[in-house]
Order: C-alpha cells, then structure tokens, then sequence
C-alpha cells in the first residue's frame, strides 16, 4: 500500500530506472533516515508490484505528479556507483538508439557491480604484533615461521602456510600467544599482477607528432579553463589522428594522457579488439608505473572473470585508476573528471554493440567529450568514412602523421592475380608461388611471417560433386564450415554443430567422394606444417583461444621469437607491434569484397592496409602479397599504394549518388518471426507507415522491405525497412513514438538498429 506524506512534511520524491524491463521510470519516496544517503545515481532496492527489486536512482524530485507512493527499501553501496555525467550519457542513448532507460542503464553498469550485496573478496590475513621484552617459549617449527612472519611483517595466511610448509594450526599457536593477529581483508583481484614491466621514459618525437601532440594538448588546456564546458563549439573537442602503420600514434596518445594528468583530470583509451588489450596495457602501464604522474591503469574487457570486473570498475569509481584501458563498454568508465578519450582504430566495426542498446562507442566517445568538455582522439590509419566525413565539414580538426617512425619504410605490397597462378599450377593452391618462395626466405633468415585469412575451419562447405548436396544448417540461410581437428559441421551463426558424414546424406545418393570445398585458418596451418616442416607455426583464431590468457600466452611466444609463422583471423590485422615480422601474406582478399553491403569496399581497403601495415615495422623492409582474383578492384589497388586519399574520393561518389553514409544517416528495421509469409505481411504494414513518417519529416528514404542478406537466422525469417536521412535525431524520436503505437504481433520482434555498420 502506498505511504501518503504527513500534512506539512514535505518528504523527498525520487526517480528510479529499475533493473526489470517495464520502458519506463516510476517515482518513490525516500524515507526519512535515508534522506542524506540518496542522490542521483545511487543503486536502491524499491517495492515493485509484489516482488523487490534492483534499481538507480536518475532524479530528484521536488513533487510527483502520481500519488500514493511507496517508499525505497534501502540503499546499496557508499557511494552513487552512476555519476551525473554518465546519467546524462544514458539519457541521450535511450533517446538516440530507440531503446528503454533500464537498457541504456544496464549498458553502463556492469553485471559484476549491479548486486545487491558487494562483490569484494575477502582473505585471511597474517600480521605480526609488536612484542615488548622476551618472547614466549617456541617450539622449533613456531620459532621458523615467526621468523618468516616478522620478516614480511604481513601477509596471507594461505601465502604463509605455502612459504613455511605448515598448516593453519601451527599459525593459530603463534596467535594464541599474541604474537600474530590473524583477520580478514579485502584484497584485489587484478588481471595483470603477475606481469613484470619495466618502466620507460617518453621518446622523442618527429615533427608531424610534435604538431598532433601540440594540437591535442592546447584543446586539453582550453577545455580546463573553460568555465561553462557544455558551450564549447562542436568541433573543439575531437580529432582525428590519421597516421599511418608504424607512424608512433601510440607515443601520441600516451603523451596527450600524462597532460591531461597534470590538469589532475583522467583518461579512456577504447582498443577495438581483446586481443589488442595486453600489449596497450603493458606499455600504458610501463609510462605511468613511476614518477609525479604515476597512476593505477584499470583494465575493462569481457574476458575479465567477474571479480576482476568488480575489482577494476572500482579502482576507477574510487578515483584510484585515472587511465582506463578497454573494450568498447569502457566508453562508460566513471572516469571524474575526464580530460581525454582515445579510440584507437576508431573505424573498426567491433565498436558498434549488436545487442540492445545498439550504440558505436566511436560516436558515444564523442557525445561523451562533448557533454563533459574532455578532448576527443580517433586515430586510425585507415578512418571510418563518417570520420573523414567530418573533417571535410570542418566538424572535426585533422592531424597527419604521414611517415612511420625513425624513418622506416612502408612495406611493398605485392598483388598476386590467383587467376594466373590457378592457370599456371593447373588448380588453386593455397599458396602462389611467389608467396611460397617469400616465405621460405624469410624462414632461412630468421624472421617471422604472419598469414592472414578471415575465415576460420577447415572448408567453408561440404559438397557432393554427383548431386551438388551442400550441407546447410538447419537453423540459418548459411552452409556448414567443415572442422577437421574435430571432425564436425558448425554453423558460425547459431552454433549448430553436428558431426561430419563419410559418404552424401542426401536420400538416394550415398556417394562417397563428398568433398570439402573453400578453406579456412585450420586448413592453412596443416598447409604450412606440411610445406615447411621445419617452422614453428601457430593459428590464432577464436578456435584456438578458448581461455582469457590464451591471447596473452600466443602473443608473447610470437614476440620472443618461439613462433616463426602466425596464421589467423582479423584478430591479429590490427595494432600489433612485432619488428620481426618482414613477410605478410593475405591468402584470400576477396572474401569481405563480395559480401551484400554498401560497406563492402570499404572494409576490404581498412583490412588490407591494417594487414599490410603489420610488415616491416623494425629494421627490415617489410614485404606484403596479396592473393586476390580480383587483383584490379579498387579497394585493393588503393590499399596497395596506401592512398587512403585517393580510395575516399572514388568511394565517397558512389555514396553521394545513392545517398548512403556518410552522405546520410541509416536507421535499419529488421522484423523476425518463424512464419516467412506473416513477416513479409507485417513488413508491407510497417513500410506503409515509415513512408508517412518520411514525408512529415521530409528529405527521408524508405527502401524495402526486403529479405536479408542472410534471410534466416537461428530459425527465425528476417525482413528489413532501410530508412535513410540528413537528420537523424529528429527519425530517433519519431521512429520511438512511432514503433510504440505500432501494434507488433506478439510471433514477431522489430528490432531497430540505428547508424548500423553491418546490412547482414
């Protein structure tokens, strides 16, 4: 039953976004005792219907338009783990991605510090009192280990008992004399506190970086004394660091950060991929481990186990970590105050989040620097469209770096037409010849080779060369992948897997020369284990990676030299450092050339040039072949000279011309439901009803519906409604009104993906 206020008392009103999925915020009453220990962003439990839940606090009120409120239940935590800042963030993503407050909340606070009770660990700890005058009489084992006690002073009791070979019993003895006091503690869980690093110094720096650093720093100091921040013109507060491979981006970026740190303000640093984070933080952590500005760097990615997440969000909520290091949810970090935002490689894809809320932490970077006066950087040798974009319109300040670093030359890129070399050897190999000879030099000079291919298996299908069966999964539009190691079929979408038949499974057919068709990383690793039985070679893929410290483990083997060829995925294109690697291959560059996507082009030329960029980066020149049957498309061409310039001129027309990103923006409706026919009728209903939405908005397309690309997904059919406009916030709000209103069948879902960097 709701409490009604006393007649005269004027009680505290709060609004809370709760942790349930209800689309809406509800107002409650704080009791009395809990007045001076709510504010905006505190975690509290409130009634809710019968049930008590978990939620945060995002207002409070003056009144309530609603009556007979109920009261919170409690307080959770000491401090409001949710900071205005950061509510301000939420606000604008519910508004901007079409989605509900408890979304967007659940999006910045993770799982690991949204529970009730808190998640710090607790140990035993071993602590020697001070003694006055004669010890107690010892027996010969208590006198040793007293000994070990009073030389650290202090240390748990699971590490003392492994250091003296006793157990837990002797060690109560010691207390029961007063010479120990044994009590719990808390104690951190932190995913890098068996590494060793070396401190280092900032390095000089050449000109273009000496005027990118000079340019960012100069933000930094009239962004600090700015009073009103919030009024800043848009564009003082982003750039974009075009560098090429190897121009020292880096050095930039941890020079930028110890400046911020003299204005006592912190920093985010997003990497786009896991595999990515260990070495970023080696180095972060090596410059800020020491000396005036030295600092905890804090650690967020989703290989972290749940109390290493606990434990690491804390450090930076406490104001103990002032640089965070992360995956995209580190755009959330509750960094106070935040003074720079790095997005290294900010055109890579793996920024934008698939599930709801579907936000780019690229663009939430800079909604985020914006809203909090803080320096924004996106620095990629190869920018997203969007970005080049905006600095075309003067939204953003460009800063070049043209040359890498100490003079050291881009790599000779080699394309190698696959349709010759498939002529010349009678069939497709794996490896041309020329790619077969650069490797084997490479290999008697003792330098390292890395391989790249984006696909992972053995062979992308199964066929039956007599009655043409290709294995398909029964739950998606896609075939089977074939992997050898563990005999199976596996759907790379849903995770369907089922083992591999001897002969055709086709009713009628048997036959037994089935054959696999395509080839993958597991594939390309038997190749060069059979052709160069002498290397050392390592595939690095998810199939390979299944534990956190895999990534770790496979990275520091190839860059002390135990690994001579590395053959992988995407994960190893990007912002890896390895000075001895003078040879890459790329054995299929055709494959993200063909896919259904405006994108298409553009993510082949990104992936090439990141791929190539990984080749001579220490005293030797690097060299690059490219495999392609495409050799003269110009996505590859242009990656092949590095004009990053020239590609972004030809592309940006064919953009213009069918008003595709960056020209306008792009909100894509995909339906899904089990009956194809009651999708597709429901996608002519909601076409019909965007069309009137367009012509109140005007200067909007509606094009579909549509199947997609891969029409069927985990069982489910799929039609999309692309919607493109020169006014994206305004169709955000429309488009929230409108999908509401809309009486969706309950046997279908609508999902709403806003700025989509995929049309799959």
């Amino acid at each position: 039953m709701g409490v009604k206020p006393k007649l005269g008392c004027r009680r505290v009103v709060v609004r809370v976004t709760l942790d349930v999925a209800v689309r809406r915020e509800f107002d409650y009453l704080v009791p009395l005792e809990l007045e001076s220990s709510v504010h905006e962003g505190t975690r509290v439990k409130v009634p809710f219907g019968p049930r008590e839940v978990m939620g945060v606090v995002t207002a409070v009120l003056d009144e309530s338009p609603h009556g007979n409120l109920r009261e919170i239940i409690k307080t959770v935590g000491g401090q409001a783990l949710v900071t205005p800042p950061i509510l301000r963030l939420v606000r604008w993503i519910a508004d901007y991605y079409c989605c509900a407050p408890e979304i967007a909340m659940k999006a910045v606070l993770p799982d690991a510090v949204r529970k009730e009770e808190e998640g710090w660990r607790e140990r035993l700890f071993v602590r020697a009192l001070p003694q006055h005058g004669e010890l107690p009489k010892l027996t010969k084992r208590q006198e040793d280990l007293w000994t070990i006690v009073e030389e650290w002073r202090e240390l748990p009791m699971q590490e003392l008992v492994r250091l003296a070979g006793t157990t837990s019993v002797t060690i109560r003895k010691l207390e029961d004399k007063g010479l120990v006091s044994i009590g719990p503690q808390i104690t951190e869980r932190d995913p890098y506190a068996k590494e060793h690093i070396l401190p280092t110094q900032p390095l000089d720096l050449n000109g273009e970086q000496v005027t990118a650093l000079k340019a960012i720093v100069e933000s930094i100091d009239r962004l600090s004394k700015r009073e009103d921040a919030l009024a800043k013109p848009e564009g003082d507060n982003v750039f974009l660091l075009h560098g090429v491979t190897g121009s020292g981006k880096t050095e930039v970026y941890l020079q930028a950060i110890a400046h911020a740190l003299g204005h006592g303000k912190g920093a985010i640093v997003l990497v786009p991929e896991i595999s990515l984070t260990p070495q970023t933080v080696e180095r972060f952590k090596a410059r800020f481990s020491q000396g005036h500005q030295q600092t905890l760097v804090a650690v967020l990615h989703s290989h972290l186990s749940a109390g290493e997440r606990h434990d690491e969000w804390h450090k930076i909520r406490q104001g103990r970590a002032r640089i965070v290091i992360g995956a995209r949810s580190a755009v959330f970090a509750p960094v106070e105050p935040l003074g720079l935002v790095i997005v290294d490689e900010e055109h890579e894809h793996s920024y934008k989040q698939e599930e709801a809320p579907r936000y780019n932490a690229r663009d939430l970077a800079v909604v985020r620097g914006k809203q909090e006066g803080a320096a924004v950087v996106l620095g990629s040798a190869t920018p997203c469209m969007e970005s080049y974009h905006n600095v075309q319109r003067k939204k953003y300040g460009l800063l070049s770096l043209t040359e890498r670093v100490d003079n050291i030359q881009m790599p000779l890129v080699r394309v190698i037409d696959m349709r010759s070399a498939a002529r010349s050897e009678k069939g497709i190999n794996i490896f041309s010849p020329q790619l077969r000879e650069a490797i084997l030099q490479r290999l008697e000079k003792n330098e390292q080779v890395m391989l790249f291919l984006n696909r992972r298996g053995w062979s992308s299908s199964l066929q039956c060369p007599e009655c043409g069966f290709v294995a398909e999964c029964p739950n998606c539009s896609v075939s089977l992948t074939y992997h050898r190691a563990a005999q199976q079929l596996m759907c790379h979408i849903c995770g369907h897997v089922e083992s591999a038949p001897k002969k055709c499974p086709e009713a009628g057919c048997g036959h037994a020369a089935i054959r696999f068709a395509g080839l993958g990383t597991e594939k390309v690793e038997a190749a060069l284990e059979k052709g160069f039985p002498s290397a050392r070679v390592k595939r690095m893929d998810s199939d390979t990676l299944k534990r956190k410290e895999d990534y770790r483990r496979i990275l520091g083997d190839f860059r002390t030299g135990k690994i001579d060829i590395l053959v992988g995925t995407q994960m190893i294109a990007k912002g890896l450092h390895f000075p001895n690697v003078t040879l890459v291959g790329i054995i299929h560059a055709d494959l993200s050339l063909h896919i259904p996507d405006f994108r298409a082009g553009e993510r082949t030329f990104q992936l090439l040039t990141q791929v190539a960029g990984r080749a001579g980066r220490g005293d030797v020149e690097g060299e690059v072949y490219v495999q392609s049957f495409t050799p003269f498309h110009p996505a590859i061409q242009y990656a092949r000279r590095h004009d990053y310039a020239g590609f972004f001129e030809q592309e940006i027309e064919f953009r213009r011309e069918l008003r595709y990103p960056p020209i306008s923006r792009v909100a894509l409706l995909t339906l899904r439901g089990r009956s194809e026919d009651r999708v597709k009728f429901f996608a002519d209903h909601l076409r019909k009803e965007m069309d009137e939405l367009a012509k109140e908005l005007g200067g909007t397309v509606v094009a579909g519906p549509a199947p997609a690309p891969l029409l069927r997904v985990e069982s489910l059919y799929r039609y999309q409604v692309m919607i493109r406009t020169g006014n994206m916030a305004a169709l955000s709000r429309r488009l929230s009104a409108g999908t509401k209103a809309l009486k969706t069948p309950d046997d279908i879902r609508l999902v709403i993906d806003i700025d989509p960097m995929t049309v799959s």
